[in-house]
């Protein structure tokens, strides 16, 4: 019997060990999350053993959306049209974040964001820094525009001895599926979110080094 995408979707996120299925509409989320350090320059992209630190916006498992203040270093709660944002569909399946002191240079087509980051693994806590392992990239096209994020693992997870995305695909069959999935989907029927495929860490590398520099020059 042929699966169904929802279906292999489904038997995948519960093979990730996230539970993704539980929306976390919390109206009681505070609208700023202010960390020890600043959360954008505070912290470097790399750490000396070739690892990347990883800022955690929005934690697995969960849906209200948060983002880092460039300016502040704060993370705050992301608002659209006077109100807070939230995801009206299956809560993120991985962790999601950026990569601090990085920059898509727009000098070079980037959108002077910094690197967005999914961080496969067990559910973080929101604004933690985590030391992790890069291993691809997920090209993504959000109407037409060049929305790429970065594919990463935590040290202390069943992903730990992945060092690609092939890998990744080999050990934990349907884990791209999910994320394809999710993301073709999270925006709702009239988006246009495409996903052109994935890359393994050399590519991403070369990705994160050009933000990296991108951040160098641009920086105040």
């Amino acid at each position: 019997m042929k699966l169904n995408t929802l279906t292999l979707t489904l038997a995948a996120i519960a093979m990730l060990g996230i539970n993704a299925l539980t929306p976390s509409f919390a109206s009681d989320r505070p609208m700023t999350i202010e960390a020890s350090k600043n959360l954008y320059h505070g912290y470097t992209a790399k750490n000396a053993n070739g690892t990347i630190n990883v800022v955690v916006e929005i934690p697995a498992g969960t849906n209200t959306k948060y983002e880092v203040n460039t300016t502040t270093g704060t993370l705050d709660r992301e608002i659209k049209k006077g109100k807070p944002r939230m995801v009206k569909y299956l809560a993120y399946p991985a962790n999601y974040g950026m990569i601090p002191s990085t920059l898509s240079d727009p000098d070079n087509g980037g959108d002077g964001d910094p690197l967005d980051v999914l961080l496969l693994g067990e559910s973080k806590p929101q604004a933690s820094v985590v030391e992790a392992k890069l291993i691809g990239v997920m090209n993504m096209l959000d109407d037409g525009e060049v929305d790429d994020k970065l594919i990463a693992v935590a040290k202390d997870s069943c992903f730990a001895d992945i060092n690609s995305v092939t890998e990744l695909e080999k050990k934990f069959n349907g884990s791209t599926t999910v994320l394809k999935t999710w993301f073709e989907n999270y925006k709702g029927k009239k988006a246009n979110v495409k996903i052109a495929g994935f890359k393994d860490a050399t590519e991403a590398n070369q990705i994160l080094d050009n933000a990296i520099a991108g951040f160098k020059k641009h920086a105040k």
